[in-house]
């Protein structure tokens, strides 16, 4: 690929030296020319610099942007601000991309410039229920909303897009201060400006998100206080009421365990997904009233561009 395009890989990080390790060294591994990628880590105020774990990397630069505790939508805006390619590509700290990760990123990106390219995620603990759980969910709403006339949905840890229009739609919503919901309302608004979605299921990463009872409660949680803001945002600029999904997506969502596991592995799962909603939605209206309580809140969004 000699006339592959330069791509910036941004990583917004916060107080997770070790999966950053991992994830830096998949990264080291790519099968693309090194002089062709730059890898951009942004530390979101960890109590410890992630800087020495740069050193052994000797093979690969790594840039270092460093900002005080103002979200992963910021981080990956402060990245973007700063980086040198044409292409960006996002990913987690949890995250370790296979070799051709940005192979196939590039490729998809060259074959529709003006498109926002999500990868396929696969769980990398799957003796962990939690985790497990979390990705039959991340894998059900990519069924429901990436379908064959259009997509409309990818998580942040596998995407990738033109800077050029990244920074026309303004980046990520800086108001979003936790990573929930920003990258639904940043794809929401990307169709919006009349760009599209395309998934590329070979641009594959490996997700290592380990969780407990307590982290997976409030991980759902804090994705229902997301989904107010994301709902109430796309109803402002749609001029309409807040819509969500209909019920018989929450049914199939429950159901969706029972389809490729056995019934004893398949059960908890489908009680791990209940509790998800049920968190999600207690996250939702304990946010709906804590903003109807506060002060008057903006409808202009807060992209926290450098």
């Amino acid at each position: 690929m000699s006339t592959a395009p330069l791509v910036s890989v941004v990583i917004p990080t916060y107080n997770r030296p070790q999966p950053l390790a991992a994830c830096l060294q998949a990264l080291a591994a790519q099968d693309y020319p090194r002089d062709r990628y730059e890898v951009i880590v942004v530390d979101d105020g960890s109590p410890q610099s992630p800087a020495p774990l740069f050193a052994a990397l000797p093979e690969m630069t790594v840039r270092l942007i460093v900002q005080q505790r103002r979200g992963p939508a910021a981080a990956r805006n402060a990245g973007a601000a700063v980086a040198h390619g044409r292409i960006l590509a996002f990913t987690d700290d949890d995250c370790r991309p296979h070799p051709d990760w940005l192979r196939a990123l590039s490729l998809r990106s060259a074959s529709a410039p003006n498109a926002l390219v999500g990868g396929a995620i696969r769980n990398a603990l799957p003796d962990n229920p939690y985790a497990d759980a979390s990705q039959i969910l991340v894998g059900y709403i990519y069924d429901y909303y990436n379908r064959p006339q259009g997509a409309r949905f990818f998580t942040s840890n596998n995407i990738a897009m033109p800077r050029e229009q990244f920074l026309a739609i303004g980046g990520f919503d800086a108001g979003y201060p936790r990573a929930a919901a920003e990258d639904r309302d940043f794809c929401d608004r990307w169709l919006d400006a009349g760009y599209p979605l395309l998934y590329a299921p070979e641009a594959r990463i490996d997700h290592a998100h380990a969780l407990d009872l307590r982290r997976f409660w409030r991980q759902h949680f804090n994705y229902g206080r997301g989904a107010y803001h994301f709902h109430r945002g796309r109803a402002v600029r749609n001029q309409q009421e807040i819509r969500v999904e209909p019920l018989r997506f929450y049914g199939n969502l429950l159901a969706a365990p029972l389809n490729n596991r056995p019934l004893n592995q398949a059960l908890p799962r489908v009680g791990l997904l209940f509790l998800s909603q049920a968190a999600n939605a207690l996250g939702f209206f304990v946010e709906r009233a804590v903003q109807a309580g506060g002060p008057a809140q903006s409808p202009l969004r807060r992209t926290g561009m450098q």
